[in-house]
């Protein structure tokens, strides 16, 4: 049964990397728009590194997870 959880949160993972990835381009993008203002453009690059730190944080807990379901 925990081999099922341990998948389970393996796949969670894996998609909130992938979103935190998807979040974190489009942030970059706000950032290097020099049509949007100077503040925006600070707070997309913050957003950027916080995506960037979060998508790794879940990749660690995805091959975590992968790891307790194969043993």
């Amino acid at each position: 049964m925990d081999t099922i959880k341990q998948a389970g949160n393996y796949v969670s993972d894996k998609v909130n990397a992938m979103t935190s990835d998807a979040s974190h381009e489009a942030n970059k993008n706000v950032a290097k728009d020099s049509n949007v203002s100077v503040g925006n453009r600070l707070e997309g690059a913050g957003n950027a590194v916080k995506d960037k730190v979060d998508q790794k944080g879940y990749e660690a807990s995805a091959e975590s997870n992968k790891q307790a379901a194969t043993h």
